[in-house]
């Protein structure tokens, strides 16, 4: 019984200080993504912090799916790559590219080069790839003047909304993704692999189960069958884990899409999706997808020093297009293979 009692004392401390130091809650109201947490009184080092209650973040990292935190005092890149670290050991090197984006410091990078004008399709982190981050990490070193939000949505709800007969179909047929590099669009294989050897790049392809071929003027295409829907490993939730809409170029804006139809075949494009036995993804359900995506967004303006943790599985996330200067970098961590 003295044992139970201490444990109940303890608990109870340990509660006092967590709410003496920081509140918890929701971002907006009647919406559990993201939680917010935000220290009650100046001087609360996040890292710190963050170090005394990692249990506490996974745990609500779990049940939210993203968590951000605000009006902490950031310093440097350093201290963001320091919680990066503190919550989920090493950061890993961005490969097998989608997204342009530039080094900052050590595994730090911006969170896109895409242009200003340009919006970001929700996705979650690699997910069309044998091996993607668990954690992914966002950092709000200089908002947008206007725009330039990172819209999230929760990846086990778009599940629960989709159609039945949708899921059913993907989870038989996974999703193909045929991407072409060295046309002068999107990223140069050379970018996307960080490498110049072409056999390095082979290895990496046969280790990751990707297709490749070689085409004249140094081209390259590839293709990968990944599933559409994954089981998460610590929360065994089903989630909608693809680039299946993201890649398709139905998704693209209007004036790139009509611009690259213009100047390339379908076998051509830099990228496109298909269900893994080759067979094209019907309008209408490529259609009611963004419909869900879009019905299913959350979007919050950036604040100086803003935070925000995601469960790369749990959370997609996209980009809104932005005025003014934006920095946003990102790091990420524990890789995993499904």
């Amino acid at each position: 019984m003295p044992e139970l009692s201490y444990a109940h004392l303890s608990t109870k401390i340990r509660r006092k200080a967590i709410s003496q130091l920081v509140q918890m809650t929701p971002l907006i109201a009647n919406k559990t993504l993201p939680l917010l947490i935000q220290p009650n009184i100046e001087g609360v080092n996040l890292v710190n912090w963050v170090a005394n209650n990692l249990e506490l973040i996974k745990d609500s990292l779990y049940k939210h799916g993203g968590i951000l935190f605000r009006s902490f005092q950031i310093p440097d890149i350093g201290e963001f790559e320091k919680l990066i670290k503190t919550v989920s050991g090493e950061l890993i090197e961005y490969r097998d590219r989608s997204s342009p984006r530039s080094a900052i410091q050590g595994k730090i990078y911006t969170s896109t080069d895409h242009p200003a004008e340009e919006s970001i399709f929700l996705h979650s982190e690699n997910s069309y790839t044998a091996t993607y981050p668990l954690k992914i990490f966002f950092h709000c070193v200089t908002p947008a003047l206007q725009g330039g939000e990172t819209p999230i949505a929760d990846t086990r709800k778009l599940y629960r909304k989709i159609p039945k007969e949708i899921c059913d179909r993907f989870a038989q047929k996974q999703v193909m993704y045929v991407r072409n590099f060295g046309d002068g669009f999107g990223l140069p294989w050379q970018t996307v692999f960080q490498t110049n050897n072409r056999q390095e790049v082979e290895t990496f392809c046969h280790h990751q189960g990707i297709e490749f071929e070689w085409r004249e003027s140094n081209k390259l295409r590839t293709r990968q069958i990944r599933p559409a829907i994954a089981k998460h490993p610590h929360t065994s939730d089903v989630v909608w884990f693809n680039h299946a809409v993201f890649f398709h170029v139905s998704t693209l804006e209007t004036g790139i899409r009509k611009a690259l139809l213009a100047e390339f075949s379908e076998e051509d494009l830099p990228h496109n999706t298909y269900y893994g036995d080759g067979s094209p993804i019907e309008v209408d359900v490529l259609d009611k997808l963004r419909t869900i995506y879009q019905q299913e967004t959350i979007v919050f303006p950036w604040q100086t020093g803003d935070i925000l943790m995601l469960d790369n599985m749990l959370t997609a996330h996209g980009r809104k297009p932005f005025v003014g200067k934006r920095k946003v970098v990102v790091g990420m961590s524990e890789p995993f293979s499904g």
